[in-house]
Order: C-alpha cells, then structure tokens, then sequence
C-alpha cells in the first residue's frame, strides 16, 4: 500500500511529466479515464501558473504578445515547477529561463525587463525591517569599521543592465506607448519601498557600486572600494548618511 506521501509525490509526478501510470489503482477511471483525468489537473495547473507569471511580468507580456507568452510560460511551467506552496513566489527563475529560451535570442533586452519587473515584484510584497538607529554605530571602533557588514530593507534590490530597461517599462505602462532607442545606454537602478510605495530610481555609478555591494552582505571596506573604483571623489560618510536618512539600514554586524 502507498502511503500518503507517495500517493501526492507520483501525483505530482503524473501533472508534471505526463501520464497516470505511477498512480495505479488509486486513480479510477470513474466513466473518464485516468489519463484524462490527470490531464485536467494539468491544466489547471499550468493555467494557473501562467496566468500568476503574467500579473508578475505584464511588461514581457505585453512585448512579446499573449499567445507567444503563453507558450514560454509553458514551457517554463513544465521544465521549473513550483518549489513553495506559495504563488507569489514562484516565477524568481524566469527572467534566467529567457536567457536560455532560443525564441528569445532576438529579443537580448528580456530577461533584464523580466529581472526588473521581478525586483518590483518583490518589493511590493517582502514585509518592513526596523530601521537601524544610527546611535547603533556610535560605539563601533574605528579600526573594525572596514569589517562591518550591513542588512538593508528586504524591498531593496539593484540591477545593472546594458539595455534601457527603465524606459521600457515606462513606455509599456497602460495607457502609455511609444518608442525606445534600444542603443540609449544602459542603467544602474534601484528599487525600494520607502513609506509603502515602490519606487525606483537611477543612481550615479559610484552609490550605484556602493549600495549594491552592501546589498550583497559586503563589507563595509569592499563596498567603498567598488565605490572608490567608480569614482575617486566618492564621499562615503555622506552616502552612509544617506542611507541611514533613507531608513534603509536594518542591521549591522562585524566580520569575523
């Protein structure tokens, strides 16, 4: 006898890979057949996940057309299946998968919208941090400042592209069209929720460096090197006080 646990496994297995046949006896034909029964499962699933990869990335939708997005989140749906039991998390692979995805290749610009879209994503839905109260530094030694790793707000995210991608979500708005100029450079660009609302913004290449190394759990002294390399003039006490103003800050600890 299956237990409950190998029961929902070959399920699981019979809505991803095709096919009843691991299910055996339990699955009874009921005037359907199994197979068929499956099928509708199937389905629905797929239906389901494509249809969350849509509210997630309407921008790529709206790029490459229903019907051909239908097909990519298919195929995405049956070679990536979900890994937590919440929706809302599922689709973090996407914009890789369209990296990979050969339809794709005339359309280099993608997978960086899709990254993009994805920070936005996740900022509207990771919960608040405490900001770090910046007496909290007040009694770090100057000497292990270069060790201190700092955590940032969860919404925070950063992405460097060569391609506008800012400009392609703009012009892909409702209500809004218009024309990119593919060749316009590309962007260094933050997401955030200061006060409950996501935004984004453009940063000069040198804070750019900066914060999103610290993003990345480096240490204070990596971070003003990335920093440093951008530009020589980079001022780092006032980007620190910036950040704490920006209430960005959450945490900080000493590398050991």
């Amino acid at each position: 006898m299956l237990s409950l646990l190998e029961i929902q496994t070959a399920f699981a297995g019979a809505l991803l890979y095709d096919g009843a046949a691991d299910l055996g006896d339990w699955l009874r034909d009921d005037g359907i057949a199994a197979t068929a029964r499956i099928d509708i499962y199937r389905n629905n699933m797929q239906a389901s996940l494509s249809a969350a990869l849509g509210e997630m990335f309407p921008v790529i939708r709206r790029l490459v057309g229903d019907g051909f997005f239908a097909y990519a989140t298919h195929e995405f749906v049956s070679q990536h299946p979900p890994v937590s039991p919440c929706v809302a998390d599922y689709g973090a692979g996407f914009a890789d998968f369209l990296s990979a995805f050969a339809p794709c290749c005339e359309l280099p610009y993608l997978p960086d919208v899709a990254r993009f879209e994805r920070l936005l994503h996740d900022a509207a839905r990771c919960a608040d941090a405490p900001p770090l109260d910046a007496s909290a530094l007040a009694g770090i030694d100057a000497s292990d400042a270069g060790r201190l790793v700092f955590t940032l707000q969860p919404s925070h995210g950063y992405l460097c592209s060569p391609w506008p991608v800012t400009a392609i979500w703009r012009v892909n708005q409702d209500g809004r069209d218009g024309a990119v100029d593919l060749q316009g450079g590309g962007v260094l660009v933050e997401v955030c929720r200061p006060d409950g609302i996501v935004e984004f913004r453009e940063l000069p290449p040198a804070d750019f460096a900066f914060r999103a190394a610290l993003a990345g759990a480096a240490t204070f002294a990596d971070a003003l090197v990335a920093a440093s390399d951008r530009d020589a003039a980079f001022d780092v006490a006032a980007a620190l006080a910036e950040l704490l103003a920006d209430r960005a800050i959450t945490g900080v600890r000493l590398m050991e």
